[in-house]
């Protein structure tokens, strides 16, 4: 009872962490993005703020990271990234593992915001699941995203997965765009961060260790929207067996 009071107390620390470095960050992003060039700004906002916000927010949790397989990614190339997800710390996590600079996608609604919405127009790409048209719209956005040399970023679980299974079901979404703009798909596998952060207990943080674990991108030169399917299941092994060793 004690252990869990304190993970509580850590959690509410972390929680005003978390609200004093984004206040910080929301200004750095706004400066970027109004003042910085338009083809810059996104690589610039991934350096300078994205990474380093994720590295400052794991060393004020207590959280160590260890990325493994860095090698297998070339920072100069572009790739739709996939990952799991099972914990909010998996977000710094995704920064803190890519050097290539990267757009998640945002539901539509987060762009109405007053001020965090200019952010997220500009740092994401955002999409009404709802909306057909708004689904190929945002399609799109992220195949002129790669031509523009911003890699994306997608967790293909659709949303956080707060089962006792390893992975969800994957969705077809970001194979469809890696084979129809023909870039690799790179997997990426977090380990352990669901056992520092719950994902049904989010206020309650505990320090610990988490691995960032690439695997050997896969291509997809010559390959067919038919192939949606093959691809998305070689990418699934790859996330099992990093989750199985």
């Amino acid at each position: 009872m004690l252990f869990r009071a304190l993970r509580f107390l850590f959690g509410i620390y972390a929680a005003l962490v978390f609200t004093v470095t984004m206040l910080i960050v929301v200004i750095a992003f706004f400066c970027i993005f109004y003042f910085a060039p338009k083809k810059k700004s996104p690589h610039w906002a991934h350096r300078y703020v994205s990474h380093n916000w994720a590295k400052t927010l794991f060393i004020c949790f207590g959280v160590r990271w260890r990325i493994k397989n860095v090698h297998l990614i070339n920072p100069k190339e572009n790739y739709v990234f996939v990952a799991n997800h099972r914990s909010m710390l998996d977000i710094p996590a995704y920064a803190l593992a890519s050097k290539n600079t990267f757009r998640f996608l945002a539901k539509a609604e987060l762009a109405k915001i007053p001020v965090l919405g200019f952010i997220i127009r500009n740092l994401y790409i955002t999409v009404d699941r709802k909306d057909k048209n708004d689904r190929v719209r945002s399609m799109e956005a992220m195949k002129q995203s790669l031509r523009d040399g911003v890699s994306i970023f997608i967790c293909p679980e659709g949303t956080r997965n707060t089962t006792k299974e390893p992975l969800l079901d994957f969705r077809d979404g970001a194979f469809r765009i890696a084979i129809e703009a023909q870039v690799p798909i790179a997997v990426l596998t977090i380990i352990n961060a669901e056992k520092l952060l719950s994902p049904l207990r989010p206020i309650e943080l505990r320090p610990g260790t988490v691995d960032l674990v690439w695997s050997e991108p896969i291509p997809t030169k010559g390959m067919a929207l038919g192939d949606v399917e093959k691809l998305k299941n070689m990418a699934r092994a790859q996330m099992e067996k990093c989750l199985a060793a």
